[in-house]
C-alpha cells in the first residue's frame, strides 16, 4: 500500500556549479552565503544578493526566499533558507533541517538541487544523509483514495528528484541507506494508520507483516483456533463481537548468529474501536481507525531494523482485533481468564487494548524469554490529558530502562515522558469478583492501565509500556510530518536497539 503522491528520490553528488532546474541554498543570518552560494550568486550577476535586499530577507532560521528565473540561464528558481545553529552530532536536528528544505523547496514542479554548505562550513556526509531522510519524511502524503483534487482528476505523478551536492558523496550514500531504511519503516507505519478500517482488518494487517519475510524476517500468524489453544481468552474476547477474525502476529529478526535473548516489541492492533457495548460517542469515532498505532509502530520498526540489517535479535508481536458491539460482543461484568491464568472482570468494554496486550505479554514471555519488553498502545485518553500530543507516556518496572527510552525519544524527536507506577495505584484495579478489573475509574486512568499490564509481567522481566494515544495520530504538524498519522515510535525503537542491543 504505497504512500501517495510518490516521495522524492534523493541522490548525492560531488559539489559542482548547478546549471538548471531549482536550487536551494542554506544561509546564515545576514544572509551569509556559503562558498557555493557566493559562486552561484556571482554566476547569476548578483541577483540573489539583490533579491534578498529587496525582500528584506535576513536569513533568520526557518525563513525562506524564492527567487524566480534569476539570470539568463536555465536555472528556474533559487530558494534561500535561513538556518540557525545546529549541533554537529544532533542527527535529528539535521533530519528536521531536511524537512524544512522540503517545505521550502519542493512545492511546485521539477527537480531540486541542494547545496549542502552552511555558511563557511561544509556539511558532512552523515549530516547530508540525515537531511535526505528529513526531505523524504516531510514529503510523505496519503492521497490514495482521492479521485479528484480541486475538482479535477489528478495526473499520475512520477517521483521528484532531489540532488544533494556534498563532498564524499559515496560516504553520504552509504549513510543514507541506513537513514532511508528507517524512513521506510516510518512510512509503513503512517500508511497503516491512515488506512480506513474497511480496507485494513486483522487479516489484512497480518498479510502486511508477512511481506517482511522478503527482508529475512520470520513471520508467524496465529488464527483464533491457535489462540484459543494457547488460552488467549482476554484477546479473543475483544474481537468476539466482530465478523472479522482476530490474529496474533510474531515477527522475528535474527541479526546475530549467537543465541541471545531478544528485545521484544509488542503493539496493540485494534484496527477499529467502537468501544464495544460501552460504545463511544459518535463525534470523532472515525479516528478510531488509528487505534492500531502501537502495532503500526512495531511493524514499522521491524521493517526498519530488517532493511538496515541491524545486528541484534528482535521480536515484534502484534495483537490484531476489531472491537465491535454485535450480539456476541463481550458485556460489562463479564469475567475472562487470560493466558496467564489470571481472571479479569470487564468493567468497560472500551478498555479493550489492555486485554489484547495482557495475552500478548504472556505469550512473548513464554515463547521468547526476552531480555526486555516494550509495549506500545494507543491506550488511554487520560495520557492526552496529562501530556497532550507532544509526549508519549512511559511506564516501567525499571527506572533505568525508562530512562533509555526517554533518551532515545530525545535523540529522534519521538518524545516521551516517564510516568509513575506504585502499589497505591495498583489497588484501584482490584476486583470483588475476579483477580482484577480492566479499569480503575476516572482518576489516573493512564497509570491504572499501566498497572494492569504490569500484572502480566513475570519473573522480573525488564518491561516498559508506552501510551502513544496522543502521538500516533492527530499530533501537531511539524517539520517532518504534515499529515494525520505520524509514524511515532519507529525511530525511537530503532534508536533504542542501536544504542543498547546491537553488537
Amino acid at each position: 500500500m504505497p504512500a501517495t503522491p510518490p516521495m522524492p528520490n534523493v541522490t548525492f553528488q560531488e559539489p559542482a556549479q548547478p546549471a538548471e532546474g531549482a536550487v536551494l541554498l542554506l544561509t546564515g543570518e545576514g544572509p551569509e552565503l556559503s562558498a557555493m552560494g557566493k559562486a552561484l550568486d556571482e554566476a547569476l550577476g548578483g541577483q540573489l544578493t539583490r533579491a534578498a535586499k529587496a525582500a528584506e530577507f535576513e536569513g533568520k532560521p526557518g525563513k525562506s526566499l524564492e527567487v524566480l528565473a534569476p539570470g539568463n540561464g536555465d536555472i528556474a528558481r533559487v530558494f534561500l533558507l535561513g538556518v540557525g545553529e545546529i549541533e554537529a552530532e544532533d542527527e535529528n536536528a539535521w533530519i528536521k533541517l531536511g524537512g524544512e528544505i522540503a517545505g521550502a523547496g519542493l512545492p511546485g514542479e521539477g527537480d531540486l538541487t541542494v547545496l549542502a554548505e552552511l555558511g563557511a562550513d561544509s556539511v558532512t556526509p552523515e549530516q547530508a544523509a540525515a537531511i535526505g531522510a528529513g526531505i523524504r519524511l516531510r514529503s510523505y502524503g496519503f492521497e490514495k483514495y482521492k479521485t479528484k483534487k480541486n475538482g479535477k482528476k489528478p495526473a499520475k505523478k512520477k517521483a521528484r528528484s532531489v540532488k544533494i551536492l556534498v563532498g564524499d558523496s559515496k560516504v553520504a550514500k552509504k549513510a543514507y541507506a541506513r537513514s532511508n531504511a528507517i524512513v521506510s519503516g516510518v512510512t509503513l507505519a503512517r500508511d497503516l494508520v491512515n488506512e480506513p478500517a474497511n480496507a485494513l482488518g486483522p487479516e489484512e494487517f497480518a498479510a502486511e507483516a508477512q511481506k517482511l519475510e522478503e527482508l529475512g524476517v520470520t513471520v508467524t500468524v496465529l488464527d483464533e483456533a491457535a489462540m484459543k489453544k494457547e488460552g488467549m481468552n482476554a484477546l479473543l474476547a475483544v474481537g468476539q463481537g466482530s465478523g472479522r477474525p482476530s490474529r496474533l502476529v510474531t515477527m522475528e529478526w535474527k541479526g546475530v548468529k549467537k543465541k541471545s535473548a531478544p528485545v521484544c516489541f509488542i503493539g496493540k492492533g485494534v484496527v477499529f474501536d467502537t468501544g464495544g457495548i460501552s460504545i463511544k460517542p459518535a463525534a470523532g469515532m472515525e479516528d478510531m481507525k488509528g487505534d492500531m498505532g502501537g502495532a503500526a509502530a512495531v511493524i514499522g520498526a521491524m521493517k526498519a531494523l530488517a532493511t538496515r540489517k541491524a545486528k541484534a535479535n528482535v521480536v515484534g508481536i502484534m495483537g490484531l482485533v476489531e472491537n465491535m458491539p454485535d450480539g456476541l460482543a463481550q458485556r460489562p461484568g463479564d469475567i475472562v481468564t487470560a493466558m496467564s491464568g489470571q481472571t479479569i472482570e470487564v468493567i468497560n468494554t472500551d478498555a479493550e487494548g489492555r486485554l489484547v496486550l495482557a495475552d500478548a505479554l504472556t505469550y512473548a514471555q513464554k515463547m521468547f524469554k526476552p531480555a526486555a519488553i516494550v509495549d506500545l498502545a494507543t491506550l488511554t485518553g487520560a495520557i492526552i490529558v496529562a501530556l497532550g500530543h507532544q509526549n508519549a507516556g512511559v511506564f516501567s518496572n525499571e527506572d533505568a530502562f525508562a530512562a533509555k527510552i526517554v533518551e532515545a525519544g530525545k535523540k529522534t524527536g519521538d518524545l516521551a515522558w516517564h510516568m509513575p507506577l506504585s502499589s497505591e495505584y495498583d489497588k484501584l484495579i482490584d476486583s470483588r469478583f475476579a483477580d482484577m478489573k480492566n479499569t480503575g475509574g476516572r482518576w489516573a486512568g493512564a497509570v491504572t492501565a499501566a498497572q494492569f499490564l504490569h500484572r502480566f509481567v513475570e519473573n522480573g522481566t525488564t518491561w516498559a509500556h508506552m501510551d502513544v494515544a496522543g502521538t500516533a495520530f492527530s499530533s501537531p504538524a511539524n517539520e517532518l510530518n504534515q499529515g494525520w498519522a505520524s509514524g511515532y515510535g519507529v525511530r525511537l525503537l530503532d534508536r533504542l536497539v542501536a544504542d543498547h542491543y546491537e553488537g
